[in-house]
C-alpha cells in the first residue's frame, strides 16, 4: 500500500526531516523550490535507501537528515568537517583531518580514544559498506555525491555494531548508462591568518553500449594552514637544559594535500541483475597540527618536533542487485586498506612529569650524562577490513513487505606506536627499536557477525506496523607487545613477555622483541525495533518507535583489568512529518527519551596506558524540530532547533575498585555524580538559511545565507577535569555567497565564517589532565574563508 505526492520539479531541494533530537541543531541548505504549473512554489520529494530501501523521505518513519547533490555544491561541502556540521544529529570531536570521532544524539562519554579502546558508536558507510574504523572516519572529499544521510538513534536492527547511536552514509553518483555527462569545478580561495588555497575536481560519465557505463570522479584539493608555530624554547627542571625550535618555527603550519579518484562500472546483465563494481583512492597529506595553545596566542603553538601525517586509503566495492520471482535480492561486499602515518610532539608530558616526578633524571646516554628527556611519538596504522552482505526484501508495495538479511565483517588493524628520546642511553631501549623508549606493536581485530529482519504490516490504509530484530555476534582479540625494555621496569613491557619468554631482536609480533599480550573476548545477544506509524492524510504522518543499539565490548591491555563488556543504548521516541499549505510548508520533529546503560568509558592509568571500564548510566531527553518553507517561487527559508539533555543517571567513578560513596568521598577528582551533563554537545543548536534566486540578464542570480548558532557545552565528563581544560564556549557563524547561473555554468563568491568566530570543536591535553592540563589545547573550528569558484557540467 502506498502513498504518492505529485511533484514537478525544478531544482534539487533540502531535506530535513525529524531530524534527530540530540546532539545538535543545525540549519542545511535551504530547498531550492520547484514549480507547478499554476506557478506556485513547492518542496521537492526526496528519495533515501537509508531504511535498505528507495523510500520518500518524507514517508519514513525514522529521523533522516538527507543533503542532496545541490545541496553540498551550494554549501560548499568538500569534506568530513564541512558535511558533519550541516548534520543536525551530529557532533563531533576532531584532531586533524582523518581523525575525527563522531557521535549522535549527545551519545558521548568523553572518553580518551585511544586506539585500543571501545568502537565507535557512530556507523559511517560509503554506499553500502561499512567504512568506520577506530582512528576516526574517513575523510573522503565530497564531490559529485549523491546525497549524505544520517539516521540519527539506534540502529541496531539494520546496521548493527557501531551503529548504537546512529549511522552516516555518503551515497555516490552511479553510472548511468542513457547517456554522457561530466562537468569540471575549479576554487581558489583564502584564509584568514593563512596563506591561500584551491580546489580542482571533475567527472565524466560514459555510457559503454546501452546497458553498461563508467563513471570516473578526480580530485585535487590545497588547504592552506593557519596555525603558526612560533619561536620559543623550554627548560627542564631536572637537567636545566634548555631546547628550542628554531629549526621548525614557521607561520601557516598546518596546510593539507588531498588527491584522490573514484571509478565505478555499472553493468545491466539483462532487466532483472545488475553488476557495479567499483574503486576509490585518497591520498591526504598534513603538516603541523590543527590545535592552538592559549597560552601563546590565538591560531599559535611552540612546538619541538616535526608534526605531520600521511592517510591513504583504497576500497575496492562490489554491488550486485538482482530479482528472483517477487524478491529483490541485493550483494554488497567490500575491502578497505587504510594505512596512516603520524609525527607528533610529545614535550608537555616530558616536561610535566619531570616538573612533578623528576622524569629527566631517567633520560641520559650511554656514558651515563643527563640528554633532553624530549618525547615526540612515530605512530603507523594499517586497517584492512572486509564486509559482505546479502539482502532480501520483497515489494514495498506489499501491505505485508519484509527485509532481512545476513552481514559479516572482519577489520583488522595493526597499531605502532614509537615514544622516542634522541640519544637515549641503548640499555633503555626497547630490544631492537634504537631511541625507543616505550613501544606499542599490536594487532587488534574485531569480527561481526549478524543476521536481522524486518517485517512490516499496513493494518489499515493509515495504520502501519513494523516489528525488527537483529542476532549478532561479535569476537575481539588483542595480541602483541606494549611497555618499555627489561632494564627500565621490571613491571610492564619486555618484563613480563611469554612469548618468547626471553625477548629478542624480532621475536614478537612485527618485529616487537616479544609478546606480552594476547586476549580474546565473544559476545552474543539481540537488537529489537518495534515502529507504529499513523497516516493522518497523504501529507501528515505521527510515528512512536521503540529500538535498541549496541556496541561490542574488548579487551583491556593491563592485566590487572577485565575485559569490557557490550553497552546498549534503549531508545523511545515519538516524531512526526508533516506538509502543509500545497507542500509549500513542512514541519517535522521528534521528542525522545535514551536510556544509555554500562557505557564504556576508556582513561589513562598508571604509565599513561588506557584502561576501559564499563562505569556509567546516562539518559538523554531531546526535542527538536525543523521548519521549511517555500515562501515564494525564488524565496526559501529553512530553520531548526534541537533543545538536548544528556545526564548521567548514576553517579560515575573512575576507579572501579571503589565504591561511589568512597570515591565522592576520598577521590573527588574521579568522581561524576549523578545529573553531571555529558560532554562534548551542547545543550541549544539551531540555525536559519535563507536562499533567493532572480533573474539578471541573461543570468539567474542567486544570494544565500546561513548562520548557526551552538551553545556551549562541557569539554570532559569529570568535573574536576572539565574545569583544568575548560569549557567549550557558545558561538555562532555565518556564511554567505553570490553566484550567477547561464546554461551550463555557473559562477560563485562566497565567505564562511564571516566574522572569523573562534570556536572549539575540542579542548584536550597531551597527557593526564591532572599533569598536563595547564597546558591545554584549543581544536578550533575554520577561520574566515573566501573563496571563488567556476562550475561547468555538460
Amino acid at each position: 500500500m502506498t502513498r504518492s505526492r505529485s511533484r514537478k520539479l525544478k531544482r534539487t531541494g533540502f531535506a530535513l526531516a525529524s531530524v534527530p533530537l540530540a546532539a545538535t541543531m543545525l540549519v542545511s541548505a535551504p530547498v531550492v523550490m520547484a514549480q507547478e504549473d499554476s506557478g506556485a512554489a513547492t518542496l521537492e520529494e526526496i528519495i533515501v535507501t537509508a531504511t535498505k530501501r528507495a523510500e520518500n523521505l518524507q514517508d519514513v518513519p525514522e529521523s533522516i537528515v538527507a543533503l542532496g547533490t545541490e545541496q553540498l555544491e551550494q554549501l560548499h561541502v568538500q569534506d568530513f568537517n564541512d558535511y558533519v556540521k550541516l548534520l543536525p544529529s551530529v557532533s563531533y570531536e576532531s584532531f586533524g583531518p582523518g581523525f575525527s570521532r563522531v557521535f549522535m544524539r549527545g551519545v558521548v562519554s568523553g572518553d580518551n580514544g585511544n586506539h585500543s579502546g571501545p568502537l565507535p558508536s557512530v556507523g559511517m558507510y560509503l554506499d553500502e559498506q561499512p567504512i568506520t574504523t577506530i582512528t576516526g572516519a574517513l575523510d573522503l572529499h565530497i564531490y559529485d555525491i549523491e546525497r549524505v544521510e544520517a539516521l540519527a538513534g539506534p540502529q541496531g536492527t539494520l546496521y548493527g555494531a557501531s551503529s548504537e547511536a546512529g549511522t552516516v552514509r555518503i551515497i555516490t553518483n552511479k553510472p548511468d548508462p542513457s547517456g554522457f555527462k561530466a562537468g569540471y569545478s575549479l576554487e581558489g580561495n583564502a584564509i584568514a591568518h593563512g596563506g591561500l588555497g584551491g580546489v580542482a575536481e571533475t567527472f565524466v560519465n560514459i555510457p559503454v553500449g546501452s546497458r553498461a557505463a563508467v563513471r570516473l570522479v578526480g580530485w585535487l584539493e590545497r588547504d592552506a594552514g593557519y596555525i603558526d608555530n612560533v619561536y620559543g624554547t623550554r627548560t627542564y627542571p631536572t637537567s636545566g637544559i634548555t631546547i628550542d625550535n628554531a629549526a621548525l618555527a614557521k607561520k601557516d603550519y598546518n596546510p593539507v594535500d588531498v588527491i584522490g579518484g573514484r571509478a565505478a562500472l555499472r553493468v545491466d546483465l539483462n532487466d532483472s541483475w545488475t553488476v557495479t563494481p567499483g574503486v576509490i583512492y585518497q591520498k591526504e597529506d598534513t603538516k603541523g597540527i590543527f590545535a592552538f595553545d592559549p597560552n601563546v596566542g590565538d591560531l599559535k603553538v611552540t612546538h619541538f618536533f616535526p608534526e605531520k601525517s600521511t592517510d591513504a586509503f583504497t576500497q575496492a566495492s562490489l554491488t550486485i542487485e538482482g530479482r528472483i520471482a517477487n524478491l529483490d535480492l541485493v550483494y554488497a561486499g567490500a575491502l578497505l586498506n587504510r594505512n596512516d602515518q603520524t609525527y607528533n610532539d610529545y614535550t608537555d608530558y616530558s616536561f610535566f612529569y619531570d616538573q612533578c616526578c623528576g622524569y629527566g633524571a631517567y633520560a641520559f646516554d650511554n656514558d651515563g650524562n643527563l640528554i633532553s628527556p624530549s618525547q615526540h611519538i612515530i605512530g603507523k596504522d594499517h586497517y584492512t577490513k572486509q564486509s559482505h552482505e546479502l539482502r532480501v526484501s520483497t515489494s514495498k508495495d506489499n501491505r505485508l513487505r519484509f527485509v532481512g538479511g545476513l552481514f559479516m565483517q572482519r577489520q583488522l588493524h595493526g597499531i605502532e606506536q614509537r615514544y622516542m628520546i634522541d640519544g637515549l642511553t641503548s640499555d633503555y631501549w626497547v630490544t631492537g627499536w634504537p631511541d625507543t623508549l616505550w613501544l606499542t606493536e599490536q594487532e587488534r581485530v574485531d569480527r561481526d557477525y549478524a543476521a536481522y529482519g524486518e517485517l512490516t504490516f499496513d493494518v489499515t490504509h493509515s495504520l502501519t506496523f513494523t516489528g525488527g530484530i537483529r542476532f549478532f555476534k561479535a569476537k575481539n582479540s588483542l595480541k602483541g607487545f606494549f611497555g618499555f625494555s627489561e632494564n627500565f621496569s621490571s613491571r610492564t613491557g619486555e618484563a613480563v613477555c611469554f612469548d618468547p619468554p626471553d625477548p629478542t631482536p624480532g621475536g614478537g609480533l612485527n618485529g616487537a622483541p616479544c609478546n606480552n599480550l594476547d586476549k580474546t573476548v565473544d559476545q552474543t545477544g539481540s537488537t529489537p525495533k518495534l515502529n507504529v506509524t499513523y497516516h493522518i492524510d497523504d501529507d501528515r504522518m505521527v510515528y512512536a518507535t521503540f529500538s535498541k543499539g549496541f556496541r561490542p565490548g574488548g579487551i583491556n591491555r593491563r592485566g590487572d583489568f577485565p575485559p569490557y563488556k557490550p553497552d546498549f543504548l534503549t531508545n523511545y521516541e515519538v516524531g512526526w512529518k508533516t506538509s502543509w499549505a500545497g507542500n509549500r510548508l513542512r514541519f517535522n520533529g521528534a521528542v525522545f527519551d535514551e536510556e544509555w546503560k554500562n557505557f564504556q568509558f576508556s582513561y589513562l592509568g598508571a604509565n599513561g596506558l588506557t584502561n576501559i571500564t564499563n562505569a556509567g548510566a546516562a539518559r538523554i531527553r531531546g526535542l527538536e524540530t525543523s521548519l521549511q518553507w517555500a515562501a515564494t517561487r525564488d524565496l526559501m527559508v529553512s530553520a531548526a532547533l534541537t533543545v538536548l539533555d544528556p545526564k548521567l543517571n548514576q553517579a560515575f567513578c573512575l576507579d572501579i575498585t571503589m565504591s561511589l560513596d568512597e570515591c565522592a568521598a576520598t577521590a573527588p577528582d574521579l568522581y561524576a555524580g549523578k545529573g553531571t551533563v555529558l560532554p562534548v554537545t551542547p545543550k541549544v543548536k539551531g540555525n536559519l538559511t535563507a536562499r533567493y534566486v532572480f533573474p539578471l540578464g541573461s543570468f539567474e542570480g542567486n544570494l544565500q545565507g546561513t548562520y548557526v548558532y551552538q551553545g556551549s557545552g562541557r569539554s570532559a565528563l569529570l568535573p574536576s577535569e572539565s574545569a583544568i581544560l575548560g569549557k567549550q564556549d557558545a558561538f555562532g557563524t555565518l556564511d554567505l555567497s553570490a553566484g550567477l547561473e547561464r546554461g551550463a555554468f555557473s559562477y560563485e563568491a562566497f565567505v564562511t565564517n564571516v566574522f572569523d568566530e573562534r570556536a572549539a570543536v575540542g579542548r584536550y591535553a597531551e597527557c593526564a589532565t591532572a599533569v598536563c592540563g595547564a597546558q591545554s589545547y584549543f581544536v578550533p573550528n575554520e577561520p574566515r574563508l573566501i573563496g571563488l569558484r567556476l562550475s561547468q557540467k555538460f
